[in-house]
């Protein structure tokens, strides 16, 4: 199976889940339209308020549907959107991704990866445990986290289930992503 786009979400007040919609449009250096993180600078409430002028990292959230099979089994009621994504993956290993990848999604979208999702406690609010369940330990003792990535929107586009995902890797050295 192809990497793909399984489906889309936004909202545009700050609630935990996101709505599923049958599309979203990315506008090139804010975000998701519509969506309540979507800006140049810091939109979400923890970040804005430490530093308001902080550029945002975080305009797009991925998750690949891969972690949402492994948390219901573990018997917590997600599906697509409630923890909060714009865009749910099918077939890509999100976690694995270098700094600056390139996501070019359907005829034109691109997202740059620009890091790691860092879970929050309302994943907690959601359903108990879950934020448990999105952390784990590398052999090495490294904090891992499976939350999702973050991305800024270099190419706007229409974005919408079934859309194809492209990775490009970026020049130079790999660097492992880092929570953002």
């Amino acid at each position: 199976m192809f990497p793909q786009v399984l489906a889309v979400h936004r909202s545009g007040s700050h609630s935990f889940s996101k709505h599923s919609a049958a599309s979203i449009q990315l506008v090139a250096g804010l975000g998701v339209e519509g969506d309540a993180h979507s800006g140049v600078t810091v939109k979400h409430r923890s970040r804005v308020a430490r530093d308001p002028s902080q550029p945002n990292l975080r305009q797009v959230h991925l998750v690949h549907t891969e972690l949402l099979a492994e948390l219901v089994a573990q018997g917590f009621p997600v599906q697509p959107g409630s923890i909060g994504e714009n865009i749910t993956t099918r077939g890509i290993e999100l976690l694995a991704l270098p700094q600056g990848a390139e996501l070019h999604i359907g005829p034109e979208a691109v997202i740059v990866v620009t890091g790691l999702r860092n879970p929050c406690t309302q994943l907690d609010s959601f359903s108990q445990g879950l934020m448990a369940a999105v952390l784990t330990r590398a052999p090495d003792g490294q904090l891992v986290r499976k939350a999702g990535v973050m991305g800024i929107v270099r190419v706007g586009g229409t974005v919408s289930p079934g859309d194809a995902i492209r990775v490009v890797a970026p020049s130079g050295a790999a660097l492992p992503l880092r929570p953002v």
